[in-house]
């Protein structure tokens, strides 16, 4: 029974009809109850407040370590990851996290099937099972994960942050955990892990640590009833709040400028200072105002000046590490190779700007601009997954009073410029630390941080060495923001003249195509365009690919500052290239966003190349290709993958082979020929009439179609051209082994893919239903098992309408060849679990994905998505998920079997595989050794791709 129910109002957005309530068990656990009779899936996450800070001292990484443990068992259910299974074949996912203060589990699985699922997941919490053998292979997995970090930038200078802290403090921790400190350095201390893990679990899992969030369509009393009977057994010891006092960086860890060398080619500056805790201000949204400052984009800011210079590439301001007793601001700032040179300067004109926000003090109409923001976006904020709703709750819960558990620290209502300026005050020069990352410093350095390897040099920088900075600076017109005429103050819903489920063909001309659909479900202030400039000049080269991409790049460069006033008010926009021109997105209040549309449209139609900025983009595309080899080998071999089925695809090798040669005046002469032919797919949905949308399509004709010299002409019935897809040998095993492009990198990795069909939503079940059922069971032979690799995947694959499925892993352990014969494996063995299922399993998968197709969209990008993606697609089949369910409620066990065996059991007359191998550094021997291997029978081993694509038919477009 709960011994507490205590009915505070708990704030939450105007538009949510869910109801909410928060009891407290005799064990004193704390829980909220969420009710949503709409729901069509159910939710747990339990927040535990013990993360890696209480780490025991050489054991680093065992509080993520048993967050892994966890999953596998419990006394109840011993079977090892049958909690995965369940959730997994009814339609859910689920997942866990490790943070410093927190570990967090969730869940959500179809509704049907809460109780069980919920009872699985609270024995975790109740009696878990953590075997031996089960520990020892987790391990490995942990091991696998931090592998898999080793080369990213992100982690590294993290850690690097965490290295130059106290060492005493639990923040200079190495918090993920590998073999080393999990297993090598424990046995020669003499130390048992497990039993450590154990101990741990035991003396610091407790009720009145946790916090619960569960979310159902059943009514709360049913709720309450569930969850007393399920997790009142959990063991309160009434453990005291883990408290870790003390600042980790002292006077030897401030005043400094840390010189660093990253893995990826780029510059940055990261400029940090320990500060007070925001969640003591939450309210006062302290960080929340200075980041919004400091991190501005408009005309005036920091970022605008630098900028202008040629000097950055991006900018970020705000609060970063953050818990209950400590706390960093950072900035981060990406700079050109120019930038990197006047480093000085960037920081001096850093200062000066937080020099102008101590001269012009606290400004009460930007925090009361900002307060606003924030208030209308908590208020029609969209509704996301149940799980990702009860993770951020249960999360808040830890932090807030009951009364803000929902809005966290994300609506900052009192202004108090005594606080504001108590920060602003701790940007100081007397306690900043500077990190400058840059390939610059190779062979410049002289220390590494112990866990990944980063090189590094530290020296002091004094106070009166910055103000020199500042002095030397250029003086730039440096100055607040504008008030933001993007606010939206129009925020009534439009009633659709006609209450249409799915969108209609509202327009359609030679030049373009518009479909339509109102709002009749979500009821908010919001819209949602798409267009997409379809250009047949766009991509039919290396070159003209690369040059569309320029062009993209420059237009998002020239809207900065006037479209991020729009971004800070809730009125997203975005340019990306397609592989057939390029697509304009706008998502967000409706109010304004037709003034943002215009000014898109008509920065698109007088696009001119201005040198300096083409100058600045071409370097920062330069960097981003080069950077490609840094990808995970996973990655590469996706590229690769996609580089052999996809008929109209080019290397990124010859893009960057070109992209030096190019310039302004190449950009000048393509962008006009790119945009001479071009047919608009649009799509309009969301608190818009229909009025309003042919408004809007016959602007933008107007801008580009008409006139005496028009910017563009329709396309030619030839030039309605569409990516298609290679269609692979009936019977045939195509096998491409590539080197991985970092020599740095350990990790090998495989695509293993099965080609099956052409768009058909018979055939689409049953394939979904083949991987619904062996999703789970890969993972659990492949990588629990065998430990092949942390990333381990099996996924369905539509590539412009054609069907298959992929394993997807990455290993140290490994190699590539080696795991395609367990890939096959598990084939054989899965076959046999077919075979056997029973009737009531077979009902039970196809239920679950028919749950699961039947789950109604969350909001309007949501939902636009889907019929985009329809839409572009040329189907378009809007009813596909009720015609899929009609399909699947016919489908007989038989019928899937003889699928099966026709299309993906190892050995089928039908199958057609690909195998797309990258070898790490671990393992160059396997590679060489497997090229002068026999070729198998019905293999062909792909040398040139290219060659391939030329001897192979193609699949028919479904546009």
């Amino acid at each position: 029974m709960a011994v507490g129910r205590e009915d505070v109002e708990i704030l939450k957005p105007r538009i949510d009809k869910r109801e909410y309530r928060r009891i407290v068990l005799r064990n004193s656990l704390q829980v909220l109850l969420i009710s949503d009779p709409d729901t069509d899936k159910c939710a747990a996450s339990m927040n535990v407040g013990v993360g890696s800070f209480c780490d025991p001292v050489g054991l680093d990484g065992l509080a993520h370590f048993l967050e892994h443990m966890l999953f596998y068992a419990s006394e109840k259910y011993p079977l090892e990851d049958s909690y995965s299974k369940y959730i997994t074949e009814h339609g859910g996912s689920r997942n866990a996290f490790t943070d410093y203060e927190m570990t967090n589990y969730f869940f959500d699985v179809n509704t049907d099937c809460f109780e069980e699922a919920l009872d699985r997941f609270a024995q975790f919490f109740i009696k878990p099972l953590m075997s031996a053998d089960a520990t020892m292979r987790e391990i490995k997995a942990v091991d696998s994960e931090n592998k898999k970090n080793l080369l990213s930038d992100a982690w590294r200078m993290n850690q690097l942050q965490k290295h130059l802290s106290l060492e005493s403090h639990p923040f200079h921790k190495f918090s993920t955990g590998n073999w080393d400190t999990l297993d090598v350095r424990p046995k020669a201390k003499g130390v048992d892990t497990r039993q450590e893990l154990l101990k741990f679990y035991e003396d610091k899992y407790s009720a009145n640590l946790m916090h619960l969030v569960v979310y159902s369509k059943e009514s709360l009393d049913k709720i309450q009833c569930l969850v007393e009977d399920k997790f009142q057994e959990i063991r309160n010891s009434d453990r005291s709040h883990f408290q870790f006092p003390g600042q980790p960086c002292t006077s030897e860890h401030l005043q400094i400028l840390v010189r660093a060398v990253p893995v990826k080619q780029g510059h940055k500056l990261r400029i940090v200072w320990p500060i007070t805790p925001s969640i003591l201000h939450y309210k006062e949204g302290p960080c929340k105002y200075l980041g919004h400052l400091i991190g501005h984009k408009g005309e005036g800011s920091l970022f605008y000046v630098l900028k202008k210079l040629g000097w950055a590439t991006g900018l970020f301001a705000g609060e970063g590490v953050c818990t209950s007793e400590f706390s960093f601001f950072k900035v981060v700032i990406g700079l050109t190779d120019a930038g990197q040179d006047r480093m000085q300067d960037v920081i001096g004109l850093l200062f000066r700007y937080i020099q102008l926000l101590q001269e012009s003090g606290v400004c009460k109409w930007i925090f009361d601009e900002l307060s606003a923001i924030c208030e209308t976006g908590f208020h029609y904020k969209d509704k996301i997954s149940p799980m990702y709703h009860v993770l951020n709750i249960s999360s808040n819960m830890q932090i807030y009073p009951e009364k803000d558990w929902l809005v966290g620290s994300s609506l900052p209502s009192d202004f108090n410029p005594t606080t504001i300026q108590k920060i602003l005050n701790e940007l100081s020069l007397e306690t900043v630390r500077i990190f400058w990352e840059s390939k610059k410093f190779e062979g410049l350095t002289d220390k590494v941080e112990p866990w990944y390897g980063t090189a590094y040099s530290i020296e002091k920088v004094s106070p009166s060495t910055i103000q020199a900075w500042m002095s030397s600076a250029p003086n730039e017109n440096l100055h607040l923001p504008a008030p933001n005429v993007f606010i939206p103050t129009d925020l009534s819903i439009k009633n659709a003249q006609e209450k249409i489920k799915l969108p209609v063909l509202l327009r359609k001309s030679s030049y373009s195509k518009l479909w339509y659909k109102p709002d009749t479900v979500f009821f908010t202030p919001k819209a949602y365009v798409k267009i997409n400039f379809d250009c047949p000049h766009a991509s039919n080269s290396p070159e003209t690919e690369l040059l569309t991409d320029l062009f993209i790049r420059l237009l998002m460069d020239y809207l900065n500052e006037y479209a991020y006033y729009a971004r800070v008010a809730g009125l997203r926009y975005h340019l990306k290239c397609t592989d057939s021109g390029f697509q304009v997105t706008l998502v967000g209040y409706n109010h304004k966003l037709r003034i943002l549309l215009e000014t898109i449209v008509d920065k698109i139609g007088k696009f001119e190349v201005k040198p300096d900025r083409f100058s600045v983009i071409k370097e920062m595309a330069i960097k981003d290709y080069q950077n490609w080899k840094f990808q995970q080998p996973y990655e590469q071999a996706k590229d690769y993958f996609s580089l052999i089925l996809e008929d109209q695809s080019w290397p990124w090798t010859e893009q960057l082979a070109v992209l030096p040669c190019l310039n302004a005046e190449d950009l000048a002469k393509f962008a006009p020929i790119m945009l001479s032919r071009a047919f608009l797919e649009c799509y309009i949905a969301g608190n818009i009439v229909h009025e309003e949308a042919v408004s809007m399509i016959h602007h933008i004709e107007d801008v580009f179609f008409k006139g005496s010299n028009p910017i563009c002409q329709p396309l030619f019935p030839s030039q309605n051209l569409r990516n298609r897809v290679v269609k692979l040998g009936t019977g045939m095993n195509y096998c491409y082994s590539k080197e991985g492009l970092n020599p740095s990198d350990e990790n090998s990795a495989l695509v293993h893919y099965i080609q099956v069909h052409r768009d058909d939503f018979k055939l689409n079940v049953k394939l979904q239903l083949v991987a619904l059922i062996a999703e789970q069971a890969a993972f659990h032979q492949l990588r629990s098992v065998e430990q092949l690799g942390y990333i381990t995947l099996l996924r369905l694959r539509n590539d412009s309408g054609i069907h298959g499925l992929q394993f997807i892993i990455q290993s140290t352990v490994k190699d590539p060849g080696h795991i395609d014969t367990r890939v096959e494996a598990f084939l054989k063995m899965f076959e046999s679990k077919l075979y056997e299922m029973t009737k009531d399993d077979f009902k039970s998968n196809v239920n679950a994905l028919i749950n699961t197709k039947l789950e109604k969209h969350k909001n309007l990008s949501e939902e636009s998505q889907f019929y985009w993606t329809e839409i572009i697609s040329g189907t378009p089949k809007f009813d596909r998920r009720e015609a899929e369910v009609e399909a699947l409620k016919k489908l007989t066990q038989q019928e899937l079997i003889y699928f099966f065996d026709e299309n993906i059991k190892v050995g089928a007359t039908r199958k057609k595989t690909l195998s797309v191998r990258v070898y790490g550094n671990q393992h160059l021997a396997e590679y060489n050794s497997q090229k002068s291997e026999a070729v198998q029978p019905n293999t062909v081993q792909i040398d040139d791709i290219f060659s391939l694509r030329r001897s192979r038919p193609l699949y028919a477009s479904v546009r």
